[in-house]
């Protein structure tokens, strides 16, 4: 049974400082999580998945938690 109590829950991530010369998955995260230039901000479900790609550019981005 899925759990509802995450299911309003959002992630706003921040892209704050440049992939460049970093990992190619690096970068790749940065795409996939829908962000293209510094600065970019998107909302995303709190899922396993977006955390596990959070904490890939962790160093990358801010995120803050949104009660949706």
């Amino acid at each position: 049974m899925p759990r509802k109590s995450s299911q309003s829950r959002k992630l706003q991530i921040k892209y704050a400082r440049s992939a460049i010369g970093l990992a190619d998955n690096q970068k790749g995260t940065i795409r996939a999580l829908g962000l293209k230039r510094i600065g970019d901000v998107v909302t995303q479900d709190d899922t396993p998945v977006i955390r596990g790609m959070v904490h890939t550019v962790r160093h990358l981005v801010e995120v803050v938690e949104v009660n949706a």
